[in-house]
């Protein structure tokens, strides 16, 4: 297992490359383990490989000025400016700081050992060689990579050249897409690292290759190595040798592996195909191509391939491992992994004169200076990684630990930590030496570091033990994703923490009965801490002014949502990751509905819009309550998010009161108007989180009644027992 593989290191920390996009400065810093998650290998990182192309345009745009990072987003800036309108500018300016002042993980194909694997994985063991390829394959000592961007390796496999696994599946993807045949011509455009794998791959499959690129060297390194003709782009006649070289036909097939911001390269394209021929993308240019002389009159076939290989951007496959059967999708993204490390094992493909340096993690930042100055000329930029060395599974101390003064005041650890955690959770924690931030442990090594610096916290991890068994953290905040909510409450009961959870409490009645069944034992013991779920809403000031003038009597409120929609590939519309939208925040508005009411909910009723993809994310949903009161939720990812997302009504004995989007309250009552209104919006988060840490520290009680956090989590799933059968369904 885990911990007892990473035990067998003694000696130090793991280390990472990472950037800071606010200045664009890189350091190797020690950091937390990754942790190992369902569907996913631990491997130990023997090479990775740098990509000059898109490595480089993130290093070049994170050294920019903020105006000139600003130039390069026009979309995310778009967000900013909307995000100040909604939540005003403390609000925008943590979104900022959380993206700039983050430290940032690079890299993205590396080989190595495999030295855990999760207990869902087959066909992988420890010691096996394995290549890795997405976002998790870092530069750094050890990553977590899920199974399908995995590749077992031959035992006698160069580890060096299988690091271009990456680079090596977008070819291997690009000419796939051109869907060429034996002794048939291609030219490449563009002879960088993509360019010159991409004509080894065309060579092997038995074409004829032509190289075109801007730099000579380049054109020289092709000519010796990869390509049959190798042209630099401004030689005069380029395209009466094109055609010398094809016979007057022209090339069956041309494949850009360029970057460039002209629309040179995609009408060169069209000048030397040959009529019906076929043009792929693969590079970043532009493909606004001149329709005349040459794509109309010669009926080309413009392709666009899609990075990896199929199942690339696809979490069912990325995420959760769930491959595509081989008869209907032949070569996913895994498989074009796996046949370009076979064409390295066999001999058939050697991509070593690829390698022109080779840097050791220390010297890394080095490698980015090179490209970045270009003071000498690069191909493949490999990072070597010093297996000699022993690690320790241990935590990253960050700054000197204070003991706590009172035993009953908060010692904080915190599982999880993501923008709404960064944004909202944490900076409402007080920070006037009430409360002590002792460890963070998040999904990411990198996040770990980052929000533990940030926030002030005495150390970071990757293990949830640091945190459980520690005697000085006596409250935990899980803010991770969903489906893990439920087994980090039950391990936090366990341990007697008290505990503020983000919403939803869990997924199903079965991971909210096992929660029960924790407390109450915790509970007969005397051991029992707090719990609080984060509906925040009801603690909206707006919201406390509002209950004043309803706080009795039977009521009827109507609670309207803009939610927005949310694309069904998301993780929070996955029934088993987010639990999908009622359950996942459908919870808020029932839970500030019963907080109105004062009562609990003893029927529902719900309806949802059919439409195609079966979201069951616009619907409404009737609640009647044990004291008279009813309620309706209308909760619509239809609209247009122009139209502010919450509406607030309710009506009680000749009064009645809407409250906007928690920025401000009209209370009607004997003809007249009581209006409120705040300068920014306002949901409450900062005042629950001080309520709970106060109850803490007092031994109080939670400011929501456990029972009454188990029933709001209750009626969500009797909201779906109601659609899924259409009646109405007694709480």
């Amino acid at each position: 297992m885990l911990v007892s593989a990473l035990q067998l290191y003694a000696a130090k920390n793991m280390n990472q490359l990472t950037q800071k996009l606010m200045d664009g400065k890189m350091q190797v810093l020690e950091v937390p383990a990754p942790s190992l998650s369902q569907g996913h290998l631990l491997v130990r990182n023997h090479y990775s490989l740098i990509s000059a192309g898109t490595e480089g345009s993130t290093v070049q745009a994170a050294r920019k000025s903020l105006i000139g990072k600003a130039k390069e987003r026009p979309q995310q800036v778009k967000q900013v400016f909307d995000t100040l309108k909604t939540q005003g500018p403390v609000q925008t300016y943590r979104a900022v700081m959380k993206k700039l002042d983050a430290y940032s993980p690079l890299g993205y194909s590396s080989a190595g050992e495999v030295i855990d694997v999760a207990s869902d994985v087959s066909g992988f063991v420890p010691g096996d060689l394995v290549a890795c390829g997405g976002l998790s394959a870092a530069h750094a000592e050890i990553v977590s990579v899920p199974v399908n961007l995995s590749v077992r390796l031959n035992p006698e496999t160069d580890l060096k050249q299988a690091a271009y696994n990456t680079p090596g599946a977008i070819a291997m993807q690009g000419v796939r897409q051109a869907d060429l045949r034996l002794g048939e011509t291609c030219a490449v455009i563009g002879l960088g690292l993509l360019g010159q794998l991409t004509s080894l791959l065309l060579r092997a499959s038995g074409l004829r290759v032509i190289g075109i690129d801007i730099d000579p060297a380049m054109v020289e390194i092709a000519g010796k190595n990869c390509a049959d003709l190798a042209l630099p782009r401004d030689s005069d006649g380029i395209e009466d040798a094109i055609m010398h070289f094809t016979r007057g036909l022209g090339c069956d097939g041309v494949i850009i592996t360029a970057a460039a911001n002209t629309l040179d390269p995609i009408n060169f394209a069209g000048a030397i195909a040959r009529k019906r021929g076929t043009i792929v993308v693969v590079g970043s240019v532009p493909t606004g191509f001149d329709r005349d002389p040459h794509f109309y009159k010669k009926e080309l076939q413009v392709r666009m391939s899609c990075s990896y290989g199929p199942g690339r951007y696809d979490p069912q496959y990325e995420e959760k491992g769930i491959d595509y059967p081989a008869a209907y999708v032949r070569w996913t993204e895994k498989r074009n992994m796996e046949a370009f490390q076979e064409l390295i094992a066999s001999g058939k493909l050697d991509v070593g004169y690829l390698t022109t340096h080779t840097f050791s993690l220390d010297s890394a930042p080095d490698a980015y200076e090179m490209m970045m100055t270009e003071s000498q000329p690069y191909v493949g930029i490999v990072i070597q990684y010093d297996t000699t060395v022993p690690f320790k599974r241990a935590m990253v101390t960050l700054k000197s630990g204070t003991t706590k003064k009172e035993s009953a005041s908060p010692g904080i650890g915190f599982v999880g930590a993501g923008s709404y955690a960064q944004s909202r959770l944490l900076p409402s924690i007080p920070n006037d030496g009430t409360v002590t931030l002792k460890g963070v442990m998040t999904s990411t090594s990198t996040s770990s570091r980052s929000v533990g610096e940030r926030f002030g916290f005495e150390f970071c991890t990757d293990k949830l033990s640091d945190i459980l068994a520690n005697t000085e953290i006596n409250t935990v905040f899980i803010a991770t994703r969903h489906d893990s909510h439920a087994g980090y409450v039950i391990k936090a009961i366990n341990a007697g923490k008290n505990i503020f959870v983000e919403k939803p409490l869990c997924l199903n009645k079965e991971e909210l009965a096992a929660i029960r069944a924790a407390y109450s034992r915790m509970a007969e013991n005397g051991r029992a801490g707090l719990l609080m779920v984060g509906y925040n809403r009801r603690f909206s000031p707006l919201s406390t002014f509002l209950k004043k003038y309803f706080d009795g009597g039977p009521l009827a409120m109507i609670y309207r949502i803009n939610a927005g929609a949310i694309p069904k590939e998301s993780w929070i519309q996955d029934n088993d990751s987010g639990g999908g939208r009622i359950i996942g925040e459908v919870c808020h508005f029932i839970d500030l509905l019963t907080y109105f009411a004062g009562a609990i909910p003893v029927s529902v009723y719900a309806s949802a819009m059919r439409t195609s993809e079966n979201l069951n994310d616009t619907i409404t949903l009737n609640l009647n309550y044990e004291n008279g009161s009813i309620g309706t939720v209308c909760y619509f990812a239809n609209g247009d998010r122009s139209l502010p997302k919450e509406r607030f009504e309710i009506y009680a004995g000749g009064r009645a009161a809407v409250m906007e989007d928690f920025r401000s309250v009209t209370v009607h009552s004997r003809g007249r108007q009581k209006y409120k209104k705040l300068l920014v919006q306002d949901k409450g988060q900062k005042t629950e989180i001080q309520l709970f840490l106060d109850a803490v520290t007092r031994g109080a009680g939670s400011p929501i009644p456990f029972e009454e956090l188990c029933m709001t989590s209750h009626v969500t799933f009797m909201v779906l027992e109601s659609l899924r059968t259409g009646n109405a369904v007694r709480v």
